[in-house]
């Protein structure tokens, strides 16, 4: 195999890693439960699950990639011991890739049709929600048009992915994370300037226990738990592809929790666009857990867009960043693919662009066509995209990341003191001894707990 590529640049690496973990479900999901489910008291409950379980996985993920220098493709093969059977959970991690942009670059799709909407303005003669249901209703329905956006889509990310980690994968993702950021202060300092904005920012940053009560403490834990696990995407190989490309300069657990905090910063940051918003134009927080789906921000979201002043610039920004949200993510996935491929063939990242174009082409159809022709086929109650998404979010990562907890703490796997000595290799935040047994015993019953209550 060829020389490893690098980053160029640490910030790269974290812009690139967060680009991962900022995915569409955490910008429009996040704002959406927190409104459920109590508001400020659901984010602090959050983020502390964020700390207890989504940070420990990060730095493992991490850490067996950068011992590796491998992606999940043999990343398991090189680390286990011999005669050990780990480097069979690799295709869990691959089959997860490539169902999660099944549906991912489907919807990712669909941000590029309405920002192309908001900007030839005729979206912004209908005013109602209901009105913009039956719009987006049509798209989706509309065979072709998904595909040219799906396609468009793949196309675009993939090709910057055959440009190479520094010179494609890299050099974009900064611009447009950067731009990411730009926008969405942009558009809550504007939100902020709305004239109920101080009720919706004292629902979403003042902590009561109204909102826990109404919907008992046991569900709000939960739906925290579930996020706070589902937000990072860990569990496919997808973060840990981004650790193959660093040097051991840094402890791992400090560049985990500036990505962590990056997605938060992110999340937390839509919902001082939405709350304000919403406040304002719509009567307070109407979504409720049972509703949270894309098509809240074609909707809702949408309306209030186009009835407050300056509706279409606002639309347009916002759509403009939730592209650069998905485009993000659907290029970390791609390297990630990308990177097996590599791996485990002698083709140059061109030829596999190309092959990978085809097949993720092929493999979206079902997806589209699910609005369509398809739309009768149902499994366990659900539609082909919601049992695309079901297979990823609620069995594939959880599973995922039991597996990497195991392989790093567990004797028969890669082990504890592996472990410990490649994630505080370098300077910044190390992992305590003492937090040993928390991530070797209590860790996986979370995690367990968490596949349980999602997947039934």
């Amino acid at each position: 195999m060829k020389q490893r590529e690098k980053f160029s640049s640490r910030l790269g690496f974290l812009l690139i890693s967060a680009g991962c973990a900022i995915g569409l479900g955490n910008v429009y999901r996040f704002p959406i439960i927190t409104g459920a489910y109590g508001g400020a008291l659901f984010v602090l409950i959050y983020i502390g699950f964020l700390l207890l379980l989504g940070l420990p996985v990060m730095t493992m993920e991490l850490s067996v990639g950068r011992a590796s220098q491998r992606s999940i493709a043999s990343s398991f093969d090189v680390l286990e011991k011999s005669g050990q059977k780990w480097h069979w959970t690799k295709y869990l991690g691959i089959a997860g890739n490539y169902i999660l942009m099944m549906f991912y670059t489907v919807i990712s799709g669909w941000m590029l049709i309405y920002f192309f909407m908001y900007i030839g303005g005729g979206i912004t003669e209908f005013s109602t929600a209901e009105e913009l249901g039956a719009v987006f209703g049509g798209i989706v329905s509309n065979s072709g048009l998904m595909t040219i956006a799906t396609f468009s889509v793949i196309i675009i990310c993939f090709g910057i992915c055959s440009l190479g980690l520094q010179k494609g994968v890299e050099r974009i993702t900064k611009v447009m994370m950067i731009a990411l950021f730009a926008l969405m202060i942009g558009l809550a300092v504007y939100a902020c300037t709305l004239s109920e904005a101080g009720a919706g920012l004292k629902f979403y940053l003042i902590p009561t226990l109204a909102g826990v009560k109404e919907s008992g403490w046991l569900t709000v834990i939960s739906a925290a738990m579930g996020q706070a696990f589902f937000t990072l995407s860990i569990g496919i190989g997808s973060v840990a592809i981004f650790g193959s490309y660093i040097d051991k300069d840094r402890s791992l657990t400090g560049e985990a929790l500036t990505i962590m905090g990056l997605d938060t910063f992110v999340a937390i940051m839509s919902g001082l666009i939405i709350f304000p918003a919403c406040f304002t134009f719509n009567n307070g927080v109407t979504a409720d857990a049972s509703t949270v789906g894309a098509s809240f921000l074609f909707t809702t979201l949408s309306s209030i867009f186009n009835n407050m002043p300056g509706g279409q610039i606002v639309g347009i920004l916002f759509f403009l960043f939730m592209v650069f949200a998905a485009f993000s993510t659907v290029i970390a996935v791609f390297e990630n693919i990308m990177s097996f491929w590599l791996e485990l063939t002698n083709l140059s990242r061109k030829k596999i662009a190309i092959i990978n174009i085809i097949l993720m082409a092929l493999l979206s159809l079902p997806c589209i066509l699910g609005f369509t022709v398809w739309s009768d086929v149902q499994i366990g109650g659900k539609g082909i995209m919601d049992l695309e998404d079901y297979t990823v979010s609620n069995i594939m990562l959880p599973v995922g990341s039991l597996i990497y907890v195991l392989f790093c703490t567990c004797r028969y796997g890669w082990g504890w003191k592996n472990y410990f000595s490649e994630v505080n290799s370098g300077k910044g935040l190390k992992v305590a001894k003492w937090l040993r047994p928390y991530f070797a015993y209590v860790l996986p019953i979370i995690i367990i707990a968490v596949l349980i209550m999602s997947a039934f």
